[in-house]
């Protein structure tokens, strides 16, 4: 059974409900002998009224910190990259001539469709651990084109994604998108079953009817992100264009993936964190390491120190010094 924070929340609480019973039972034991334990009044201290809660919360924050221990994985990262990485990502570029067209960015000086394509996947090679992950750039326009295989170096990817106009590597004519993903595809059919990526970054310009083999093994997740404005038309070669959220998101479907409108906008966090090539952020790790440290110690402190407490303070200042006089008197 894989231990999961929330799985470890559901065990806490059956933890805390099972000390609360317990607090019940020995509430009621206490009573029968209320006035021999503390006096004529038959109560303890007035502090002692948060024994309970704090033992049962005490319980309940020790038994999550602890199961999330017990399941977290040792913070050791390989500092060299091996050939035993585990996680693809293959990333089909469009670099048609309408990606020089400037209608992108969220600022209101706009930029060109391929340097905003190329932020955009920076901002998910940021989120790669350059360790476990290789990848693969496929760039297409009338064709498609290997740019990198299998590559460690986030910084050798970053360098062809500057928003050169690559369309001059290829012969001019319509975009077709759908062939250049399915050549793409092609490159993935030798790796493991589930460990891949695919990236899809166009404005969906000439997207032809071309059908979609089925996915390799390989491919576990795929985003389609579409740039540039979805609404106002800009002109080039010749004919009208503007990012086809449309035909996009048929190409998502088709591919069973997700299509994300980034002229704008990055892909939100929660997106990306589902993505099988996401390596958890370490810090995000280290976080809930240190929340479970910080509960185990607490919760195990305190039950541990609670019993002595009540023994020495638990009684009423006035029955405590009674009861020492009888005992210096015998």
């Amino acid at each position: 059974m894989v231990i999961t924070p929330l799985v470890a929340f559901w065990i806490a609480i059956l933890v805390g409900a099972t000390v609360v019973l317990a607090e019940i039972l020995h509430h009621r034991r206490i009573r029968r002998v209320a006035h021999l334990a503390f006096g004529p009044q038959g109560r303890p201290s007035a502090w002692t009224s948060l024994a309970s809660p704090l033992r049962v919360v005490a319980a309940a924050a020790a038994t999550w910190g602890l199961l999330v221990l017990l399941s977290a994985d040792p913070l050791v990262r390989e500092e060299k990259p091996t050939r035993e990485a585990s996680r693809h990502l293959l990333i089909a570029l469009d670099v048609s001539p309408s990606m020089q067209l400037v209608d992108a960015g969220p600022d209101a000086e706009k930029e060109s469709r391929a340097i905003w394509a190329g932020k955009i996947v920076q901002g998910v090679l940021d989120r790669l651990d350059a360790s476990t992950t290789r990848v693969s750039l496929v760039a297409f326009y009338t064709d498609a084109l290997p740019v990198l295989t299998e590559t460690f170096d986030k910084e050798v990817v970053r360098n062809t994604l500057d928003g050169l106009p690559m369309s001059t590597a290829f012969e001019s004519g319509p975009t077709k998108i759908t062939e250049g993903v399915v050549k793409s595809l092609e490159t993935a059919r030798s790796w493991m079953p589930g460990t891949a990526t695919l990236l899809v970054v166009s404005d969906g310009d000439e997207l032809t009817s071309t059908s979609i083999p089925r996915l390799p093994a390989s491919i576990a997740d795929v985003l389609v992100i579409g740039v540039g404005d979805p609404q106002q038309t800009m002109s080039v070669g010749g004919h009208a264009s503007r990012q086809d959220t449309v035909s996009l998101k048929q190409l998502s479907a088709r591919l069973g993936g997700i299509y994300h409108q980034g002229n704008t906008r990055h892909p939100p966090s929660r997106l990306l964190e589902d993505l099988t090539m996401i390596e958890p952020r370490l810090s995000d790790g280290n976080g809930l390491r240190e929340l479970a440290i910080a509960c185990s110690v607490a919760g195990v402190a305190t039950l541990a120190l609670i019993g002595p407490l009540l023994s020495i303070a638990g009684r009423p200042r006035s029955w405590s010094r009674g009861w020492r006089g009888v005992e210096e008197l015998s």
